[in-house]
C-alpha cells in the first residue's frame, strides 16, 4: 500500500527530468544559434498565434536586404527535418544567399510532425497550420507574393515528406515543391521491432496501420490519384548510400508512370546536410524555371 506514492514521485520525477533535458535542449540550441548569412540579406525570427495549433509558433524569415517599394517577392517555404528546429536551415546549409535573388525565404517550426494533422492529437493540426495560419501571416507580414505561381515547398527529410505531401494535397498552393532524401514511405512502412518507439510515433501521427488516416497521408496513394495536370513541378533527390534510396526510386518511377512534371536526381551521400548542401544550387536553378519571378 505504500509503494502507490513512491510510484507517484517516481513519475513526477521523471516529468521533472523530461522538462529539465527539453529546456536545456532548446537554451544550448540558441546558444548556437549562428545563421549562416550573406551580407545582403537579412534575418527576422517571427512569432503568432496559430489557431489550429492553439498556440504560438515561431518561424524564421530570411530576405533580401533592400527590398523594393510596393515589390512583392517569390516565397519559398523550407521545412526542417525530424531532431531539427526553424533555426536549422541556416545553421547548417547556405540556403539564406539565395535571398539574394530575390527571394523570400521562410522557415517554419514542425516539431516532430510530418506536417500533417495527427490523427491521435487534435490539436495537433500541423498541416492545417502550414497551409492556412503559417501563409495567411507570412502575407500579412512581408511584401510575398499571394498566389501560386510565385510559391514553392521545400523540405529535407521529414520535411521532404512534408513538402510532397502538401504539393500533393494543396495543388493549388505550391507551383514548386522540393523534396531532398524525403522519407516518402513512412505510412506505409511495415512494423518492425527494432523499431517499435518509431512506429508508436507514426501510429500517434498517421493512425493505425491500414487506417484511411494512414492511406490519406501516403504519397504514394496520394500521386495515384492526383490530377497531374494541377500539381506542381517535383525536384526530388536521395543520396546513394541512404536507407531511403529504394522508396525514393519507387516514388519518381510512380512519378514517371503518371507523367508528373518532375526530376530524380541522386549522388553518392547520406543522409546529412553535407549532402543537401551541395544540392541547393541545382535545386533553386529549377526553381526559377518553375515560379513567377516577375511580380509586382
Amino acid at each position: 500500500m505504500r509503494a502507490a506514492p513512491n510510484l507517484r514521485f517516481a513519475a513526477l520525477f521523471c516529468v521533472f527530468l523530461l522538462l529539465v533535458i527539453g529546456c536545456n535542449k532548446n537554451k544550448d540550441e540558441v546558444a548556437h544559434d549562428q545563421p549562416r548569412l550573406t551580407a545582403n540579406v537579412v534575418v527576422q525570427d517571427v512569432a503568432f498565434h496559430s489557431s489550429a495549433l492553439n498556440r504560438d509558433m515561431p518561424y524564421r524569415v530570411v530576405l533580401p536586404k533592400n527590398i523594393g517599394s510596393g515589390k512583392k517577392y517569390p516565397v519559398v517555404y523550407l521545412l526542417h527535418g525530424g531532431g531539427s528546429s526553424f533555426r536549422t536551415w541556416t545553421n547548417d546549409s547556405d540556403v539564406a544567399r539565395f535571398a539574394e535573388s530575390g527571394l523570400i525565404l521562410v522557415m517554419p517550426e514542425g516539431d516532430s510532425s510530418y506536417y500533417t494533422n495527427s490523427a491521435s492529437q487534435p490539436q495537433d493540426r500541423y498541416e492545417d497550420y502550414i497551409v492556412s495560419d503559417l501563409i495567411s501571416d507570412v502575407e500579412r507580414r512581408f511584401p510575398v507574393a499571394a498566389t501560386r505561381s510565385g510559391r514553392a515547398v521545400i523540405g529535407v527529410s521529414m520535411g521532404g515528406f512534408g513538402a510532397i505531401n502538401l504539393a500533393l494535397k494543396h495543388p493549388d498552393l505550391f507551383a514548386f515543391a522540393g523534396a531532398l532524401s524525403p522519407a516518402v514511405d513512412v505510412p506505409s512502412r511495415p512494423f518492425s521491432a527494432k523499431r517499435t518507439e518509431q512506429w508508436q510515433r507514426h501510429n500517434s501521427i498517421f493512425g493505425p496501420w491500414g487506417s484511411k488516416t494512414r492511406q490519406d497521408n501516403d504519397p504514394f496513394i496520394l500521386a495515384s490519384s492526383a490530377d497531374v495536370s494541377r500539381t506542381p513541378y517535383f525536384f526530388v533527390t536521395c543520396g546513394e548510400q541512404e536507407g531511403l534510396l529504394p522508396a525514393n526510386r519507387k516514388f519518381a518511377t510512380l512519378l514517371s508512370q503518371r507523367h508528373f512534371r518532375y526530376e530524380f536526381r541522386t549522388i553518392p551521400g547520406d543522409h546529412n546536410f553535407n549532402q543537401w548542401n551541395a544540392w541547393l544550387p541545382t535545386l533553386f536553378q529549377s526553381l526559377f524555371q518553375h515560379i513567377d519571378r516577375q511580380l509586382t
